[in-house]
């Protein structure tokens, strides 16, 4: 799948009005804590475990991890599958602690469409505490469509408008965001943007 790379610089967006008020809800990612296994590497299978976690008003967050890496899907997967298309950053990395969902008010019920997650990439494989901060944007699975992938990726190392630049990814693309089709929107910096990608199906 190709991406669109944009500039900070030159980074902008076409304002959404949008019938709903928008707002950020937080939830807490702890593995030890709010998370159940359900499907683990055996003896001799190498390292690989896959978790459902509490997430938002009864999304779960789904974790899939093997070999230092994670993938996450956020929502509902698909129906009868616990294991949604595999995408991670090539270099070790992981999920941060704290998960920020966008959240759209529809008459009395708020319906998360986005989520915002920092994640820790590794830039150099011989200094493992060398890390670059990603914000992940991603689509939410419905409980109808099941249909949740990465939207866009924002460099937040040294970027002091990452937050504000991936809520607007968020509010403005996450919804029809065709997962598998359409262009994740990548923005880099002063530091580049570790390489991202979506296993084929």
């Amino acid at each position: 799948m190709k991406a669109i790379i944009f500039g900070l610089a030159f980074f902008s967006l076409c304002q959404t009005a949008w019938a709903g008020e928008i707002s950020s809800v937080y939830t807490d990612l702890d593995a030890e804590r709010g998370c159940t296994t359900f499907a683990a590497a055996g003896e001799g299978e190498g390292d690989w475990a896959n978790l459902v976690c509490t997430g938002y008003s009864g999304y779960p967050v789904i974790i899939y991890s093997a070999d230092l890496r994670e993938s996450v899907f956020y929502g509902f997967p698909p129906a009868g599958d616990l294991a949604p298309t595999w995408e991670s950053f090539a270099a070790f990395n992981s999920a941060g602690p704290k998960i920020e969902w966008r959240v759209e008010m529809d008459g009395d019920r708020a319906l998360p469409f986005a989520t915002i997650h920092r994640w820790f990439v590794s830039n150099d494989p011989d200094s493992p505490e060398k890390k670059t901060e990603v914000l992940v944007v991603a689509k939410v699975g419905q409980i109808a469509e099941r249909d949740g992938c990465a939207v866009g990726l924002v460099v937040a190392t040294g970027n002091p408008k990452a937050n504000e630049t991936a809520r607007k990814i968020a509010d403005e693309q996450a919804r029809d965001f065709a997962c598998g089709a359409d262009e994740r929107v990548l923005v880099s910096g002063d530091v580049p943007l570790p390489e991202f990608s979506r296993a084929d199906q």
